[in-house]
């Protein structure tokens, strides 16, 4: 939500009511009157929240499955903003596009096809098209909507949306995948996290990995999914449970985590393919960075993937030690409400 503050009087929500509390007034006649300003607030938990200033709400609308807002923050450049969550900021957007795809296209030997599952932004598609030996890019989103709102008002992506490598498809990613008989060297789940309500979270059990997404991969294919917050305090929520997912259905699993800023939070990524992931050095991944990829990378590099992958001794016993299978009868959840099942 976006919320307005005064000098006079702080708005601030509670279980979804708002309510009015007196802001402590300064004694000091000297000292300059707090300035009128917007400020975001995202529900983390119930005892938690995260606040930033935003200096001009840019665009807004509403879809079938979610509500849209695009607003100009002092901290975080433009910043997108789906059913009252952060989903991107200009300022460090970098770390999490580049997380989700660089790894899984470098670990592979040669990747031609790549199939991404939600992605409506645009950037994961932007950095995929990115190597030089992928020749074409399916981006699979159900949202229409939110597409041609960031196609629109995002344009550090305009080049990417008309790549003629690109073929955009609207549609529920798990029924394109159901029917298609195609299979692809790269799965990449950009999906949104899998919160009670919303649409996404059948995307993350272990029929889904099993009977939908291994038999699109080619032999040697490589599936990578956002996993959600990875934090100390907040991988348990959805990531370990994710990663036992994928552990107990393909035969290699990679969990690997960076801070993303405007997340106010560790992010957490997964690889997970049938074949084993070669051992490559740091300066041999800063060679494949080189050869296969057009332009530099602001994030990722040989030493940058290693201490990804390099997870805290907390969060590895953790994970060691989850037993949770993600089915879509014991589905675990981020804090927060989808909309899209609303009536």
């Amino acid at each position: 939500m976006v919320e307005c503050l005064d000098k006079e009087i702080n708005r601030v929500h509670v279980n979804g009511t708002s309510h009015q509390t007196p802001t402590p007034k300064t004694v000091d006649a000297e000292v300059e009157p707090r300035k009128r300003c917007l400020w975001f607030e995202e529900e983390l938990e119930e005892d938690l929240r995260w606040v930033f200033g935003v200096s001009k709400i840019l665009h807004t609308g509403v879809s079938e499955f979610q509500n849209i807002e695009l607003v100009e923050s002092g901290p975080f450049g433009k910043v997108l903003i789906l059913d009252g969550k952060l989903q991107s900021a200009e300022a460090d957007e970098f770390v999490y596009h580049e997380s989700i795809v660089h790894p899984a296209l470098l670990y592979h030997s040669n990747p031609k096809s790549v199939f991404i599952m939600g992605g409506g932004e645009g950037s994961t598609a932007r950095e995929a098209l990115r190597h030089r030996s992928v020749e074409r890019v399916i981006m699979c989103d159900i949202d229409e909507a939110i597409v041609e709102f960031c196609r629109k008002h995002l344009t550090v992506n305009g080049e990417a949306f008309r790549s003629d490598r690109l073929e955009l498809i609207i549609n529920c990613a798990r029924a394109e995948l159901v029917k298609t008989t195609e299979k692809f060297d790269i799965l990449i789940g950009d999906l949104a996290d899998p919160v009670e309500g919303g649409p996404c979270y059948k995307l993350y059990t272990k029929s889904f990995y099993e009977r939908v997404l291994k038999p699109r991969l080619k032999d040697g294919g490589i599936l990578v999914t956002q996993g959600g917050p990875a934090g100390i305090l907040s991988h348990t929520e959805v990531y370990s449970s994710i990663y036992n997912t994928l552990r107990k259905t393909f035969k290699y699993v990679i969990p690997y985590a960076a801070h993303v800023p405007s997340y106010a939070d560790t992010w957490g990524w997964i690889m997970a393919s049938d074949q084993p992931f070669p051992k490559i050095s740091a300066e041999e991944t800063d060679s494949r960075i080189k050869h296969r990829i057009d332009g530099e990378l602001k994030f990722l590099d040989g030493e940058a993937l290693f201490a990804s992958i390099a997870l805290n001794k907390h969060v590895r016993k953790s994970l060691a030690a989850e037993r949770h299978v993600y089915t879509e009868e014991s589905a675990r959840f981020i804090h927060g409400h989808g909309t899209a099942l609303k009536n």
